[in-house]
């Protein structure tokens, strides 16, 4: 089966029976007919808006967590897919946009020491860029690393990449 396309009936009864495949898959935001990664990252500011009021030890190891459960989760949907990275498996885009969004938990960042309504917006058009340009060496690592890690690992990158941007954005405004 190509990468490019959309999952079968079965296929999807399948990816939401397992829990591997349930999460891997967005909660069911990776089985949106068009765009699935734009709708990943849109359904990942739900459970940011809870996220955001861990302490940034907390945020971190949840992040780390979520990376190390969507390694194995992308895996095993992967496997049963036949496809390495369908594009159906959005929980990299979870974690991405996660890591898009650090830079608006830290109160010396921003702007009056709280986030603005628009900043979250920023940070996901920053990460949605980043995740679709695939500059160097997102789309190096895209092409070469294979099964659950290489499904995370381009979409973290554009995460880091993203905050970056998005936190020397809040370091210059007025």
């Amino acid at each position: 089966m190509s990468a490019k396309k959309t999952l079968g009936a079965e296929q999807r009864r399948a990816l939401l029976a397992t829990p591997a495949g349930w999460l891997a898959c967005g909660f069911g935001s990776g089985l949106a007919p068009v765009a699935q990664g734009t709708f990943g990252s849109l359904a990942a500011l739900l459970p940011w808006l809870l996220l955001r009021e861990l302490s940034l030890p907390l945020y971190l190891a949840v992040l780390l967590a979520g990376f190390g459960t969507g390694v194995w989760a992308c895996d095993v949907a992967g496997r049963a897919l036949g496809v390495d990275d369908h594009r159906s498996l959005v929980w990299d885009e979870f974690i991405g946009q996660w890591i898009a969004l650090l830079p608006l938990l830290i109160p010396a960042l921003l702007p009056n020491g709280a986030a603005a309504w628009w900043m979250p917006a920023i940070g996901f058009v920053l990460f949605r860029l980043f995740d679709v340009w695939k500059p160097w060496p997102i789309r190096w690592l895209d092409r070469r690393v294979k099964g659950g890690m290489g499904v995370m690992i381009d979409d973290v990158l554009a995460g880091i990449f993203a905050a970056i941007v998005l936190a020397c954005g809040l370091h210059f405004l007025p």
